[in-house]
């Protein structure tokens, strides 16, 4: 369970800075009271396209609106025009860029879990879509459509979610960004390197509080699942300690047996555990690619086999001691 919703959660974020840096961009911009894994539900204004444009070193500025779909699934509106000079455009598997005011572009990973192909009809933001094309994933979104129309439909008349720009030394990206820090305070500027860099379990809180919850809620479960086992052991083998006790044996060897096998079947669970994740993480390859990605993340490995450990070992506590308190006489004539 921890190596796999902490998979999830690397793999969410790798996902999402892989997306960004396929824009192609320098320089991202968000609204004010936005988090780095969310937007701001006050969108910015068009007009700060023309003003970006006149700023020293600007290249070319668009922007890209951002409308939730529920669960996972956002529906991204774009320039297509201005969006392939930033990016150089979309690689089309099937198909191709948006012909009518109700298509969509979608990436290969969300065409495939939800069985679409070029012509397709699909129902979102209950407004009917048809699939113009099909594009390689890792550019900016997984479902596009025209910024125009999604605007319009959402009654965002002129507003973006973010903006993105180019500049003409992308060394010089940083000395731009702080230049427009001073010109619009409130509004985060990254740098797109900065901005990939802070999608980190360490720097987005809501995640590192997830994946500390879920650890807290492995070392319960850990700890009742092997004390009821172990307790359901110890009862099983009451007359067997008994006859170890009547010939002698002390409490600690009695315990060292009891703590061996816990020990024992922890370390077989840790990597029954990891050879798991490899199991999920096909699943969420060929079930739901476009909703969950999962990564293997190595460093966590040992983290997770010492709380199973420890868990284990704190669940063994009350059995053991039930264990070696018992009275050799009961022991014996227990059936």
């Amino acid at each position: 369970m921890i190596l796999t919703l902490v998979g999830i959660s690397y793999g969410t974020l790798d996902e999402t800075a892989r997306r960004a840096r396929g824009v192609g961009a320098d320089i991202v911009i968000r609204p004010p009271a936005t988090s780095i894994i969310s937007l701001s539900s006050s969108p910015m204004s068009e007009d700060l396209l023309p003003f970006l444009m006149k700023q020293t070193h600007v290249t070319l500025a668009t922007g890209t609106m951002i409308q939730s779909l529920g669960g996972f699934d956002t529906l991204t509106g774009i320039d297509l025009a201005q969006f392939n000079k930033l990016s150089g455009g979309f690689r089309f598997v099937k198909g191709g860029p948006f012909q009518g005011d109700d298509d969509v572009i979608v990436d290969e990973y969300y065409a495939r879990e939800k069985r679409l192909s070029v012509g397709s009809s699909i129902t979102l933001m209950n407004h009917p879509w048809r699939v113009a094309g099909i594009f390689e994933s890792g550019k900016l979104a997984r479902i596009c459509a025209k910024l125009d129309v999604l605007q319009r439909l959402t009654s965002n008349s002129r507003k973006l979610s973010q903006i993105y720009l180019k500049v003409d030394n992308p060394n010089g990206a940083q000395s731009v960004v702080n230049d427009l820090r001073n010109k619009l305070p409130g509004y985060f500027i990254y740098t797109m390197e900065e901005f990939s860099s802070l999608l980190t379990i360490n720097s987005v809180g809501l995640l590192r509080n997830f994946i500390g919850v879920v650890i807290g809620i492995a070392v319960i479960v850990g700890f009742l699942v092997v004390s009821m086992a172990m307790y359901t052991a110890v009862l099983e083998r009451t007359r067997e300690i008994g006859i170890l006790k009547a010939l002698g044996a002390s409490s600690g060897y009695i315990l060292n047996l009891i703590f061996r096998e816990t020990l024992l079947i922890a370390i077989i669970g840790t990597v029954v555990g990891i050879i798991m994740t490899y199991g999920t993480q096909w699943l969420m390859l060929h079930a739901v690619p476009a909703s969950l990605t999962q990564e293997t993340v190595y460093q966590w490995w040992p983290i997770a086999g010492a709380i199973s450990v420890v868990g284990a070992l704190l669940g063994a506590i009350f059995p053991g001691w039930k264990a070696v308190k018992q009275d050799v006489i009961q022991a014996l004539s227990y059936e």
